[in-house]
């Protein structure tokens, strides 16, 4: 996610590092290169000049303290902007109180409506609600057989029963409340290209339905033509969100970043990748941070709330700060992570090095780490550093391997556990300062 910018970005941040003291010449120097940053990943020109000048005069207006380095002010207030551009705070769902709560999601066709709406669907049912959905899509092949297939693996009903889309919506809202939803989810059609047909047809399902809710499913890899779209449907039915889709992508950034200072909307979620559980509440100062490469531990934490038990987490911290982390400790976290989702988009969430993200750990790699690691003895596992060249041999013929894995292998363990461990120290540290950290059980 916004792998390109963040890159960059760093890279003009670690440069910065060398200077000494705050400058008008260092500050204006990093600025022009995160302009070009910013525009080379498709930021609306306007929205970077406005960003570069809000920056530009809080850096170069304040005072800063002899400990703080331009790159450490630079980050701050660069973070702190980004925030603002993105919304400053999440924008939660609207509820009537009268259930049903009606949800259209619309969008042109490709931009993943129908997927987005088993996504939705997903994520509202695993709070307890109950769901229904509407596949009123009678123009693309298949749309409806494809939300029914989406539906029935979540174990939710789905109505595609009507002549048209209008007749489709309000027999949807009946069974709705014939059943006692909580909410229905319409998921309308689309078109390659805006035009006055879709409109009328969308105008007429909102003025039937009522709806609480109009999100906007907005493809990321468009760049600002994403924006513009949520412009035009704006204008014409009153949007209430956005949903961001395809953010797995080498999506360039600039949809999430200007949409919502043009249109006034906010982005109420995003979804990373193409399973129903790849959706996840949009929030600014967490994207803001994952585009600056500090990571957003809080979103991997709720991700490994419903499955890494308390225990686990404690005993983990415990040897972390014992300093007894082993490969045996290593593979217990790999498996765990690998429950939370791939392990490649774990690594999304945290604030490490661009070295450390290209890491291989594909399902094949996860494979081959865990075929090494039970080809050692328990002692090898316990204490990785007694792993001469013999034993590596060994160990390679017993997993199907060879000596540069077992290289690869030690070198990526000890790595991770010298990052994990300054995770673990700082978050120590704030504890004590008086600030709550995700990385410490209470």
């Amino acid at each position: 996610m916004f792998s390109n910018l963040t890159n960059k970005l760093q890279t003009i941040f670690k440069n910065l590092k060398g200077q000494g003291v705050i400058s008008e010449s260092n500050i204006k120097e990093g600025l022009r290169e995160i302009q070009l940053a910013l525009l080379e990943a498709d930021v609306n020109y306007r929205i970077v000049k406005d960003f570069i000048d809000d920056v530009a005069q809080e850096a170069l207006g304040q005072k800063v303290a002899k400990s703080i380095t331009p790159s450490q002010k630079l980050v701050k207030i660069v973070h702190d902007k980004l925030i603002e551009l993105l919304g400053k705070e999440n924008s939660p769902l609207k509820y009537s109180s009268n259930p049903p709560d009606v949800i259209m999601l619309i969008g042109l066709q490709g931009s993943g409506k129908t997927t987005t709406s088993s996504k939705l669907a997903k994520f509202l049912h695993d709070k307890g609600q109950n769901i229904l959905l509407a596949g009123t899509d009678t123009q693309r092949p298949a749309a409806r057989e494809q939300l029914q297939f989406l539906g029935k693996n979540l174990g939710i009903p789905v109505i595609t029963e009507g002549k048209t889309p209008l007749d489709i919506a309000i027999n949807a809202v009946k069974k709705a409340n014939a059943i006692s939803a909580d909410t229905l989810i319409i998921d309308t059609q689309g078109r390659l290209h805006i035009n006055e047909e879709l409109m009328d047809e969308l105008a007429n399902i909102k003025k039937a339905v009522s709806p609480c809710e109009i999100l906007l499913v907005a493809d990321a890899m468009t760049g600002q033509d994403a924006v513009n779209i949520a412009k035009s449907f704006n204008e014409r039915l009153g949007i209430t969100g956005v949903i961001l889709t395809k953010l797995d992508t080498d999506t360039r950034g600039g949809a999430a970043i200007s949409i919502r200072k043009i249109t006034g909307v906010p982005i109420k979620f995003a979804a990373a990748g193409e399973k129903t559980e790849d959706l996840e509440i949009f929030y600014p100062e967490r994207m803001a941070s994952r585009i600056l490469g500090m990571g957003d531990i809080l979103t991997l934490v709720e991700k490994a709330e419903s499955e890494v038990r308390k225990d686990d987490t404690e005993k983990l911290v415990k040897k972390l700060k014992a300093e007894t982390l082993d490969l045996e400790d290593f593979l217990s976290q790999l498996r765990q992570m690998k429950k939370i989702g791939p392990l490649s988009k774990m690594l999304d969430y945290l604030p490490v090095e661009p070295s450390l993200k290209n890491m291989d750990i594909s399902e094949e790699r996860y494979k081959r780490i865990e075929a090494i690691i039970l080809s050692m003895t328990p002692e090898e596992r316990t204490n990785p550093r007694i792993i001469d060249g013999s034993r590596r041999k060994r160990i390679a013929e017993g997993s199907g391997t060879d000596v540069q894995d077992i290289n690869q292998l030690l070198k990526q363990f000890y790595s991770v556990r010298k990052f994990i461990k300054e995770m673990v120290n700082k978050g120590t540290r704030m504890k004590r300062k008086g600030f709550s950290s995700p990385l410490i059980p209470p």
